[in-house]
């Protein structure tokens, strides 16, 4: 049997952007804190872009903690799905059409949650990456890393559980 030719990578690169674009914006609390994904091929990087509403208290100034809890929760969370997503979307069994009237895939939901703050966010721009350490059918593990000037300083850690949903076969 002959072997199918691969899409264009046109057509790849689209399906990955529209994916990633119906799960960012499909998510009113991303809307609203701004976040943003940085895709370069598997990999995402989560933008929260600098907003005054952000700052928790004016005198130091510095991000609200619940703002660094949603951010690196939301990088966890759109991490794992993008990851559990990735081979579908790759292979074209993804409905585009579907993510384009709104019909989302499931999302994980979050089991346990621990952040470590490990200095004031700053009032600038900042960027985390979620890393799945364990995925399975029913169940998921992550740890993410926030910064803002250097990757190597991060302001934020957390780990994470997550139920994963139910996969149609």
């Amino acid at each position: 049997m002959p072997r199918s030719r691969p899409d264009p990578v046109q057509v790849v690169k689209q399906r990955r952007d529209a994916a990633l674009s119906a799960l960012v914006h499909g998510v009113p609390y991303i809307q609203f804190l701004g976040i943003e994904f940085d895709r370069r091929g598997d990999e995402l990087t989560a933008v929260l872009p600098y907003d005054d509403k952000l700052i928790g208290n004016p005198m130091i100034p510095a991000i609200h903690g619940g703002v660094t809890a949603g951010f690196l929760e939301t990088t966890a969370v759109i991490g794992l799905a993008w990851a559990s997503l990735w081979g579908d979307i790759e292979a074209g069994r993804f409905d585009m059409e579907e993510l384009t009237r709104g019909h989302l895939p499931r999302l994980p939901k979050t089991i346990d949650f621990t952040l470590d703050y490990l200095r004031s966010g700053l009032p600038r721009d900042a960027y985390a990456r979620a890393r799945v350490t364990r995925s399975g059918r029913r169940y998921a593990s992550v740890q993410v890393e926030a910064w803002q000037d250097q990757r190597d300083q991060p302001f934020a850690q957390a780990a994470g559980h997550f139920v994963m949903p139910a996969r149609d076969e």
